[in-house]
């Protein structure tokens, strides 16, 4: 089964706090093997675990990391990220730094981006998103 769901730090984060809650039933229900998340993704978890000092935080971001395909940030994701950058600033609508790389990712890969931040990620033209922590 191909990818098709790109995993955002919230969506990861709750997973992380429940391990058999809505997120890990989501998985289970669209197929492991169609979730990834992004290395920019990984990267803060593995801030987040780092910076609250927790040896059992850092395992558990291990644990999970090691059990997702975590996408590298290769071309064309960079062409994706000017093209939204510059019609994010034309309209005035930019959203964080890490965001925006974390939508180009998922974008040139055509992945629907999975967040609880759907406020920013939808200002994102022709991406995909949707929260599962929704119901």
């Amino acid at each position: 089964m191909p990818l098709r769901y790109l995993l955002d730090t919230n969506i990861l984060s709750d997973l992380i706090r429940h391990p058999q809650g809505n997120i890990a039933n989501k998985i289970h229900a669209v197929g492991e093997s169609s979730v990834c998340t992004s290395i920019i993704v990984a990267a803060e978890l593995r801030f987040g675990a780092a910076k609250s000092g927790s040896i059992r935080l850092t395992d558990r971001v291990d644990i999970v990391l090691s059990a997702l395909e975590v996408l590298p940030f290769d071309p064309p994701a960079d062409r994706h990220y000017a093209d939204i950058r510059q019609q994010l600033t034309r309209r005035g609508e930019i959203i964080g730094p890490n965001d925006l790389l974390i939508a180009a990712h998922a974008r040139s890969q055509d992945l629907i981006m999975i967040t609880a931040n759907t406020r920013e990620f939808s200002r994102v033209p022709q991406l995909g998103v949707e929260n599962w922590l929704d119901g």
